[in-house]
């Protein structure tokens, strides 16, 4: 999970060194918290206009954890 997410915002940013992708343990309700980190002026790349990028990249996330059973959560900071 962790390669896809940074796979997809690599193709997005123009500087895809500075992509980090963090992963939290597990919540009570199973749900695992993934942090995207880009350079500053990547930003808006991967927010997209209102969000649509931001939700795209969610929605695959969600697709993806859903054929092993998870639940996941992406939070871009």
């Amino acid at each position: 999970m962790n390669q896809l997410l940074a796979s997809i915002a690599k193709g997005l940013v123009e500087n895809p060194d500075s992509v980090v992708v963090e992963q939290d343990e597990p919540t009570e309700d199973g749900t695992i918290v993934f942090h995207l980190h880009v350079a500053p002026e990547d930003m808006g790349r991967v927010i997209g206009k209102q969000g649509r990028i931001a939700k795209a990249i969610r929605t695959v996330m969600r697709a993806a954890a859903s054929r092993r059973e998870t639940k996941v959560s992406v939070e871009i900071g």
